[in-house]
């Protein structure tokens, strides 16, 4: 073979290499192309076998806690009948166009007015509200106490209509003179201790005369913790102790018990002013502590800041 012939076979290969070459390449786009395609069409199709296939856990979300709505409860009507009273009570059918007679029509537009003799004494100096009693839905009985000049007291029953809402009232009746409440038993009294003379009743004094007369400060006689503030103006010039009663035994050892031990007193005491002497009552809880009795609450309505803490 002569030397130019490998020379042109290797010339000839040349582009039949490349065209392999290139037609691979074409290939290759072509599969490329077919894949990119393949799996645009089956992308929705896998993503909805994905999701069916792939279990799936909701987790359940907490409930939310109910919001507590408040909402004005009905009111009874004690204090619309108490005007009522009042104001029918001082009207006369006379003379239609006083003021507490154009009160009590507003009040009670088919109730006719009384009509008191001339130069008689029969409005009432106080007039309360004593017992509400519901009969059925909208419908009321309010006892009413008119007390008069000398001590007198009637009571009045009157009969009351509300709206749905318990924010309107009206007087359906003219009110009829009814017996007043009965006395209620009460329980016998806890305080069944009596207390004598002595550490514990001195403290109860003490305490008392610096929490109505302003005599010496408050906070020495308070267990540790409790915050009260004294009368003020001071209302009395002077506090005596009557009586102190107890609930428990230990307020009435003649040695002062160790420290922590807690009773509760009734304290009767006099005060005094310059309008004259008034009979008072205090319920308290002491609590000993270093050779002493500290005011650990004052129980009769009067504590502030919660009293004891």
């Amino acid at each position: 073979m002569s030397p130019g012939k490998p020379s042109a076979q290797s010339e000839a290969a040349a582009p039949m290499v490349a065209g392999a070459r290139l037609e691979a390449m074409h290939r290759r786009v072509r599969l490329s192309r077919v894949a990119v395609w393949t799996l645009i069409a089956a992308g929705p199709i896998a993503l909805c076998v994905a999701v069916a296939s792939t279990p799936t856990t909701l987790a359940a979300a907490p409930a939310a806690k109910p919001t507590a709505v408040r909402t004005a409860t009905s009111a009874a009507p004690g204090g619309y009948a108490q005007v009522f009273v009042g104001a029918w009570l001082r009207s006369n059918a006379n003379n239609e166009t006083t003021a507490q007679a154009r009160l009590a029509q507003s009040m009670a537009p088919d109730v006719e007015l009384p009509a008191p003799a001339a130069g008689a004494q029969s409005a009432p100096q106080y007039v309360t509200a004593v017992r509400s009693a519901q009969r059925a839905d909208g419908a009321w009985s309010v006892t009413v106490a008119a007390q008069y000049a000398g001590g007198s007291v009637r009571y009045y029953a009157v009969p009351v209509a509300s709206d749905s809402t318990g924010s309107s009232f009206t007087v359906t009746g003219a009110p009829c003179v009814v017996a007043g409440p009965d006395r209620a038993e009460v329980a016998k009294s806890s305080y069944s201790v009596t207390v004598s003379e002595g550490d514990l009743s001195s403290a109860v004094g003490q305490f008392l005369a610096a929490y109505l007369t302003g005599a010496g400060e408050v906070d020495r006689y308070l267990a540790p913790g409790v915050k009260l503030t004294a009368v003020s103006p001071a209302p009395y010039t002077a506090v005596a102790v009557q009586q102190v009663s107890a609930v428990e035994e230990a307020a009435a050892a003649g040695q002062l018990p160790a420290d922590g031990t807690k009773v509760r007193v009734l304290a009767a005491v006099e005060a005094r002013d310059a309008t004259g002497r008034w009979p008072l009552a205090y319920e308290l809880d002491l609590k000993a502590r270093s050779g002493r009795w500290e005011v650990a609450a004052l129980e009769s309505g009067a504590a502030q800041d919660g009293g004891a803490r």
